[in-house]
């Protein structure tokens, strides 16, 4: 026993020893299909999609022309494209803003709960398990012009609501079903980050200052500012991406009537419209907006949260 424990500490003190593989190639052979996906997924999709998006393709893949950069320009200069990115900047703004504000507060709120707590959580989460195809469905029979309880709703304050045959009608219920599927997400978040928050800290903050939003918004806050900019990355993440299946099913066969977003028009231009190369270069466009906002976010919001 007394040989085997010198052995330990002589491999423990010795630097080049605590090495846990034996070969250099093995950690990427464990790499090698994370890598692959994320190639075959990824890298190479986007490869082909600023390739295309330099020529006029044949839709039955008979042959291509190179064109350069007009499909960019005819994206960026058609009224329809315009009118599309609008849309979704405002969207994505009220997803994002809606989102964080309502998942914010009903952590808050789930935190001070003390009887029926788990029940309470349990009932706001589950939300979060249904697919976003699902969540547009739901929303649909929601917003039916016929038996749609929110319909009725709003009739009583003389709101005649038209889903899917009015541009606002529609906007609005992709909205609220989109931030709805999303609400959970966020308090999940939020309410793990407000039980992290220390009693000593939030004791000390009662005692100094007697008013809760001031207290809130001083202390408690600030502590959650990483949480809340890691989520603000994901919720513009979610309003401009993983809407696309709430929206497919709420305008289905009638995208040109209804407001849609970016991500859906490429879809609705490249694999209804045949037109490949003004969807490449869509998406390619798309890309570098993701991008540029991505750079922003790191460059100019982190420079404010305070990793304690």
């Amino acid at each position: 026993m007394a040989r085997m424990a010198a052995r330990l500490r002589g491999k423990a003190a010795d630097p080049a020893k605590r090495v846990q593989f034996d070969s250099r190639l093995l950690p990427w052979l464990f790499l090698a299909p994370q890598l692959a996906v994320i190639a075959v997924f990824f890298y190479w999709p986007s490869i082909q999609a600023v390739q295309s998006s330099f020529y006029l393709e044949d839709p039955f893949g008979f042959g291509s022309t190179f064109v350069g950069m007009a499909n960019y320009a005819d994206a960026l200069t058609s009224n329809s494209y315009q009118r599309v990115a609008r849309f979704t900047a405002i969207f994505t703004v009220l997803v994002t803003f809606l989102s964080l504000s309502l998942g914010l507060l009903l952590a808050v709120k789930a935190d001070a709960v003390i009887r029926g707590a788990a029940t309470y959580k349990t009932l706001l989460i589950s939300v979060y398990a249904i697919a976003p195809p699902v969540a547009g469905l739901i929303g649909m029979m929601f917003f039916d012009m016929h038996i749609g309880p929110f319909v009725k709703l709003a009739a009583w304050f003389g709101w005649d609501m038209r889903v899917g045959l009015n541009y606002f009608d529609t906007a609005f219920a992709m909205i609220f079903v989109s931030v709805w599927k999303q609400i959970p997400y966020n308090f999940i978040f939020f309410l793990s980050g407000l039980q992290a928050v220390p009693v000593s800290v939030r004791e000390a903050a009662f005692i100094d200052c007697k008013n809760g939003w001031t207290r809130f918004r001083t202390v408690v806050m600030p502590l959650l500012a990483p949480t809340a900019f890691f989520l603000l990355i994901i919720n513009i993440t979610y309003a401009l991406f993983d809407t696309f299946g709430v929206i497919d099913v709420m305008v289905k066969d009638k995208p040109a009537n209804n407001p849609i977003t970016l991500v859906y028009k490429v879809y609705d231009d490249g694999f209804r419209g045949n037109d490949i190369g003004g969807s490449s270069a869509q998406s390619v466009i798309l890309m570098l907006v993701v991008f540029a906002l991505t750079i922003v976010q790191f460059r100019f919001l982190e420079k404010r949260i305070h990793y304690g």
